[in-house]
């Protein structure tokens, strides 16, 4: 019998948006129920890249643009539009290089998030430079080869907009809260919320700061290890487990 094939691990990024009013806290949103992957869960904001994610146009719409490859430059884009879809949040500065204050307008948000209007054409129209060069690298996951839907996750970390407010698009995601990494590690553990595998352990990660500026200087001192979970068998139980040397110290979770 042939051994099926893993499925494909599909590019996907994810944005850790952290301030430190009224203390060291990073935004969450709670998923939709009928969302396929991690329904009802307390996430970050995130997901797959857009093929207008990939436009050479954002060139002249993006600070940092030479500083990174390619590939980075579509994840970075999917990134700040994810917590522009979901949160209303979008990580951008005005052509004066201060900083956008404005509201996100909830029919955009949803227009975008729904394919019928162009990222870029909300961000043109604002007459914005997204902040490229302000989204630090702070993980990457691999969702393990047994799930039929795989994602290679690039987390970014990023400084919030001292004056935008986060706010729930009520489509993908059904709440949008500034939560301490403690304060959600406790909702995940006391099972007020659903708080899966990576996320925790980012969540733990985050912890290890005691304000956004650490947490950052934290990401740019770390090497950036890709996370590929795997399952063992121990004592009759699905352990999932990581690589030792991926940065989160001994971590595993009884799964199934």
């Amino acid at each position: 019998m042939t051994e099926q094939k893993p499925a494909e691990a599909v590019p996907a990024a994810t944005m850790l948006l952290v301030r430190d009013e009224p203390e060291f806290q990073v935004l969450m949103v709670k998923r939709h129920h009928q969302i396929d992957f991690a329904s009802g869960a307390l996430v970050f904001p995130g997901g797959k890249p857009h093929s207008d994610d990939s436009l050479e146009e954002w060139a002249a719409y993006s600070d940092g643009w030479d500083q990174v490859d390619t590939t980075q430059r579509v994840l970075k884009i999917a990134a700040i539009r994810e917590a522009y879809e979901e949160a209303g949040i979008l990580l951008a500065v005005n052509r004066d290089g201060s900083p956008f204050e404005g509201a996100c307008d909830p029919d955009s948000r949803r227009a975008v998030e729904q394919g019928e209007r162009s990222f870029l054409d909300v961000v043109r129209q604002s007459d914005v430079i997204l902040r490229l060069d302000s989204l630090t690298d702070f993980a990457r996951w691999i969702t393990p080869v047994f799930m039929k839907k795989r994602f290679d996750t690039w987390f970014y970390v990023a400084r919030a907009p001292e004056r935008q407010i986060a706010a729930c698009d009520g489509y993908e995601t059904v709440d949008a809260e500034w939560l301490s990494p403690n304060r959600a590690l406790e909702m995940g553990k006391s099972g007020e919320r659903t708080v899966i595998f990576p996320t925790r352990l980012n969540l733990e990660l985050l912890s290890e700061a005691n304000s956004a500026a650490d947490c950052v200087d934290r990401a740019l001192a770390r090497t950036i290890v890709p996370v590929l979970p795997r399952v063992l068998q121990r004592d009759g139980k699905n352990i999932l487990t990581i690589p030792e040397d991926a940065g989160y110290g001994p971590a595993s979770e009884v799964v199934g």
